[in-house]
């Protein structure tokens, strides 16, 4: 199966990125083989993502906003991680900078998306707080008739969300 993920880079309860693990890990693990993921590689969900599809033995398969992302981490653990994951990744796909970085993160969301069959979202259910949140790629998800794995950190909720709605 080929699965793309979306979700929140920060939650409050730092509890709650446990408990997602877990939800991932028993998704990852009931679904078809071979298992091929697409991320971004984010801090929080998507690195979350790709290391739990690497050890699954799935395959990672990166889509990067830009050529320049890396500078947008932080020096330190999540860079690292980062620079780890890409060094395993499969495929790296880079995609042109739009005029803002927002609409970067867009597209490089609506990628995964259209590479995906279906769409795993970390997500508290909300709008995006700016474009190309995780708000944003479930909303394009869904209008592109693909069915999303939503889990709520939240609320300790997961359900699927069709998109054939």
């Amino acid at each position: 199966m080929i699965l793309g993920i979306t979700g929140h880079q920060k939650l409050q309860d730092f509890e709650a990125w446990n408990w997602v693990t877990a939800v991932l890990q028993s998704i990852l693990a009931e679904v078809a083989s071979p298992l091929i993921g697409f991320s971004s590689l984010a801090i929080g969900a998507d690195q979350l993502f790709a290391e739990l599809v690497l050890e699954h033995g799935g395959e990672l398969r990166v889509i990067l906003p830009f050529a320049t992302y890396e500078k947008t981490l932080n020096p330190g653990r999540d860079l690292e991680t980062y620079r780890t994951l890409l060094n395993r990744a499969a495929a790296i796909e880079i995609l042109s900078e739009c005029s803002t970085k927002e609409e970067s993160y867009l597209v490089a969301g609506q990628r995964v998306v259209d590479l995906a069959e279906r769409m795993v979202a970390v997500w508290n259910g909300k709008e995006a707080v700016g474009l190309g949140g995780t708000g944003d790629v479930v909303r394009y998800a869904l209008t592109s008739g693909k069915d999303v794995f939503h889990i709520n950190p939240i609320s300790r909720e997961v359900r699927t969300i069709s998109g054939s709605q």
